[in-house]
Order: C-alpha cells, then structure tokens, then sequence
C-alpha cells in the first residue's frame, strides 16, 4: 500500500462540520485502500464518528480546536484525534452500555467494542485519544 494513500488530516474548530470533514475523508481514504475488509471499516468509522463526536458536543465554544490525523497500514486502522477542550473526565471502569430506553451514552461504549486499543491522555495542551483497530480479513467470515 502506498504510504500516502492512507493517511489524512483535518483540523479546526470543534464542531459538527469538522467531523463531517473527517468523516468525508475517511470514506476518501477507504476508495484508496481497497484492501481494507469492510467490517474493519466500519467499525473504525463508527468510532471515529462517535469520539469525533462527543468532542465536538461536549465542547461547543469557538476556541476548542480538533485535530483529526488517520493513518491506515495493510496491519492496522489508527487514528490520533487531539482537542484544546479542558481534561475530559472518563471513568473508564464505568464505561458500559446504557439501558434501551437511554437516548446518549452509548459513544464510548460502543467504541470500545469496535476497537482492539481505546487510549485517552490529558495534557498541558488539552486531550488526546487513540483509536485503532488491527486489520483482520477473518473478522469478516467468522461473523
């Protein structure tokens, strides 16, 4: 695969258009890397829409800046997604499903069940959060 063809970057303002733009490349991406079995895309763009996001309505102010960098390899979906917003509070042991009737909640969740490794970091700067999910052909056939 050609190094390029499967990588891309987006940054601005936190908002509901800047995931739309990631989201946008994303599907861009997918046309030049082929290869990738669909479930593993899928499920990848799930959790890149989800964290995406929560960022962008947990944040709403004009001075929160998302940074959006993806980087697919022939072995692994990996995205880095970095934000200016103050720490986000995650108790990652509480993170679980909501009950049916729950209208939000589910975001974290579900991207933790979509991917192999879910990070979150706080920094001096703001956060950041690593999504990756290993490729792998026989997720497609075993259902």
């Amino acid at each position: 695969m050609d190094t390029e063809a499967g990588v891309f970057h987006v940054f601005g303002p936190a908002g509901l258009a800047l995931v739309d733009r990631a989201l946008d490349e994303l599907d861009r991406l997918w046309e030049r890397t082929p290869d990738v079995p669909s479930q593993d895309r899928i499920l990848f763009a799930l959790a890149l829409s989800e964290v995406t996001t929560n960022i962008a309505q947990h944040n709403d102010t004009a001075d929160v800046v998302l940074s959006v960098d993806v980087r697919v390899t022939t072995d692994t979906l990996r995205a880095c997604i970095r934000d200016t917003a103050p720490p986000a509070p995650v108790d990652w042991d509480a993170v679980s499903m909501p009950d049916e009737a729950a209208e939000s909640g589910r975001g974290l969740a579900l991207s933790q069940a979509a991917l192999d490794e879910f990070t979150h970091t706080v920094g001096a700067l703001g956060n950041t959060w690593v999504l990756v999910r290993r490729v792998d052909g026989q997720r497609d056939t075993d259902g």
